[in-house]
C-alpha cells in the first residue's frame, strides 16, 4: 500500500524541479542607451567673470595753476568737447605773483651788475677769482628764479593736452587760486578699462595678452579684448583678485556698465575627450561606461579640463572607445546594452 505514495512524492519533486529550470532560462536584462565616441581634440576650460567698465588711471588730464593767479575766464565749461591745444581756463597773474616777478627781475639785474663789477675789479687786481665765482653763482641763481617765474606766468592759459571733454571746473572768474591747485579735469577719449573679479587661484594662471570674450550685461554685441594686467591683491570684501582689460572706444560703453566675460584658464591639447554627458560619479569618483561587444564596462577615469560639451580624460578611456552618454544611470558593470 506504500508504493503509490512513493510514486506521488517522486512526481511532486519532478514538478518542482521542472519549475526551477524554467526560471533559470529567463532572458538577462538589456539597458537602452545612447552612445558617443571618445576623440582626441584640444579642450580649453573657460571661467565666467563678472565686472564693470571704469575709468583707467590715465583716463583724464588734470589742469593745475602754475602760479598764484586770478581766474580771468572759463572758455570751455563743464561738458564742452575739446581738442588738443584748445583753451579751457584763462588765468592772469595775481598781485602777489606780479610782485614776485618784479622782485626777481630786480634781483637778477642787481646780480648781473655785481658780476660785471667783480670781473672788472679782478682785471684791476682788486678782486680774486673766488669773488668772481661767488658773484657768478649769485647771478645764475637769480636768473634761474626769473626764468621759472616767467615760465609760470607764460603758462597761465590752461589748454587741453589732448582730445576729450571737460569733466570738471573747480573755479569761477575772479577767483584767486594758489600755485598747484587743480583748476579743471578733462576726460580723455578712448581711455576706459574694465575690471573683473576672479578667484586668486585662477588669477595666477592668467597673464597679460590672454584674450577675454566680453559681453555687456544689457545684451550688446560681444567683443574680444586682451588682458592688460592681473592684480592678485585680494579685495577684502569680495575675496577676489582683479583682471583689467582696455575697452575699445568703438564699443560705445560708459563707466559703471556691467560686463560678463569668459576666459580660458586651462588648455589640454590633443587630449582624449568624451561628451560631458558620459561622465558619472560614484562617491566623488568619476567614471564612464565603455561599451564593447554590446556589453557595458565601468571605467573609473581621471578628468582634465572641460570646455563646451566635452571633458578631457587623462586616464581610463582610449580614443575611439564607445561610451554611454544617455541611460547610464540604469546600467551596471557587465550589463548588456542596445542603442536607442
Amino acid at each position: 500500500m506504500k508504493q503509490p505514495l512513493i510514486l506521488v512524492a517522486f512526481a511532486t519533486l519532478a514538478a518542482c524541479s521542472g519549475g526551477g529550470g524554467g526560471q533559470g532560462n529567463s532572458t538577462a536584462p538589456v539597458a537602452l542607451v545612447s552612445l558617443g565616441t571618445a576623440t582626441r581634440e584640444s579642450v580649453a576650460e573657460r571661467r565666467t567673470l563678472y565686472g564693470a567698465v571704469e575709468k583707467g588711471a590715465e583716463a583724464q588730464y588734470t589742469l593745475s595753476a602754475p602760479a598764484e593767479s586770478v581766474v580771468g575766464g572759463v572758455p570751455a565749461p563743464v561738458g564742452t568737447p575739446v581738442k588738443r591745444g584748445q583753451l579751457v581756463v584763462r588765468l592772469r597773474p595775481s598781485p602777489g605773483t606780479n610782485a614776485q616777478l618784479l622782485q626777481a627781475r630786480s634781483e637778477y639785474q642787481a646780480a648781473s651788475q655785481a658780476l660785471a663789477r667783480a670781473e672788472r675789479l679782478r682785471g684791476d687786481g682788486l678782486a680774486s677769482d673766488a669773488d668772481v665765482e661767488s658773484a657768478r653763482k649769485t647771478a645764475q641763481g637769480a636768473q634761474a628764479m626769473l626764468r621759472s617765474l616767467t615760465s609760470q606766468t607764460n603758462g597761465l592759459a590752461l589748454r587741453a593736452p589732448g582730445a576729450g571733454y571737460v569733466q570738471s571746473v573747480a573755479v569761477n572768474p575772479g577767483d584767486l587760486v594758489s600755485q598747484g591747485m587743480t583748476i579743471a579735469t578733462i576726460s580723455r577719449v578712448g581711455t576706459l578699462r574694465a575690471r573683473f573679479g576672479i578667484s586668486p587661484a585662477v588669477a595666477g594662471k592668467l597673464s597679460s595678452g590672454t584674450a577675454l570674450m566680453i559681453r555687456p550685461s544689457d545684451g550688446g554685441p560681444s567683443f574680444s579684448a586682451p588682458i592688460l594686467s592681473v592684480d592678485q591683491t585680494v579685495d577684502p570684501q569680495t575675496r577676489l583678485a582683479s583682471v583689467y582689460v582696455r575697452v575699445p572706444p568703438e564699443q560705445g560703453l560708459g563707466p559703471g556698465q556691467s560686463l560678463t566675460a569668459t576666459v580660458p584658464v586651462t588648455t589640454a591639447s590633443g587630449a582624449v575627450t568624451v561628451p560631458y554627458d558620459a561622465l558619472l560619479s560614484d562617491g566623488g569618483q568619476p567614471y564612464v561606461y565603455v561599451v564593447k561587444g554590446e556589453v557595458a564596462h565601468r571605467h573609473d577615469v581621471t578628468t582634465g579640463p572641460a570646455g563646451g560639451n566635452r571633458v578631457a580624460i587623462t586616464q581610463g578611456v582610449s580614443a575611439d572607445d564607445k561610451v554611454v552618454t544617455a541611460g547610464g544611470t540604469g546600467v551596471e558593470d557587465g550589463m548588456k546594452v542596445r542603442t536607442k
